[in-house]
């Protein structure tokens, strides 16, 4: 017969995790089940000591987590985070776009994108948004284990953020860019996608190109944009 857990706390966030029962590190299958019907993997890691991250992964819901954390805990957290890993995929659904405006919201992607393609082995004590940081998209201080990521990157697809993030937490591994520090990357599948994106959005802002469409060419009236003045954005990742 199954041991019987005692109720979750309504929050357990306000109290600390890692008292009750233990769970099985490695997969384990929740009791709980997606929207979709699918059950909810629980992937438990010694290397991931802080956070809590869900991921869709060959069509289940994943939601990794600390060794520490309880069967108890388990019960709030599990319900909690796959409601809002199906909220963001309906919003995606429907047309809408995650945006990643507040400092807050950058941590929570790292500690996600830290789980799913680096082993939760990069945890930044900080991330941030920069204003000041107009020769590089993203730079780390390993030291300190702080991350910034200029302000010229918003408004840049997801997926450019991402590689741009990853980039940077893969630094907290590897301070310089040695072939172990590539190998990190290696698993992110739009990262040669990513860096071209990047490389165009350097060479468009040091000749002042805007207002260009999508099409190759138009035999049809246009208007030139102006040029404007100013420092360019960054061109590098450091």
């Amino acid at each position: 017969m199954s041991k019987q857990l005692s109720p979750p706390a309504k929050d357990p966030r306000r109290t600390p995790i890692g008292s009750g029962t233990p769970g099985p590190l490695g997969d384990s299958v929740s009791g709980h089940r997606a929207a979709n019907g699918a059950p909810v993997v629980v992937r438990r890691t010694r290397r991931r000591k802080n956070g809590i991250s869900a991921f869709w992964e060959a069509g289940r819901a994943v939601v990794a987590v600390p060794s520490r954390l309880t069967l108890e805990d388990e019960q709030y957290w599990v319900p909690h985070m796959v409601s809002r890993l199906e909220g963001d995929t309906r919003a995606k659904a429907a047309g809408g776009r995650r945006t990643f405006e507040s400092d807050g919201a950058l941590m929570r992607r790292c500690l996600d994108l830290s789980a799913r393609y680096l082993g939760s082995r990069a945890v930044p004590a900080s991330v941030r948004w920069v204003t000041n940081q107009n020769g590089r998209w993203g730079s780390c201080t390993h030291a300190h284990r702080t991350i910034r990521i200029s302000h010229h990157v918003k408004g840049m697809p997801e997926w450019v953020l991402d590689y741009v993030l990853l980039h940077e937490l893969a630094h907290l591994i590897h301070p310089n860019h040695s072939a172990q520090f590539w190998a990190e990357l290696d698993s992110y599948a739009l990262q040669e996608r990513a860096k071209a994106f990047l490389e165009g959005a350097s060479f468009a802002s040091a000749r002042n190109i805007q207002g260009m469409g999508s099409d190759m060419d138009d035999d049809g009236p246009g208007t030139a944009a102006p040029e404007t003045a100013g420092g360019a954005p960054p061109g590098q990742l450091f």
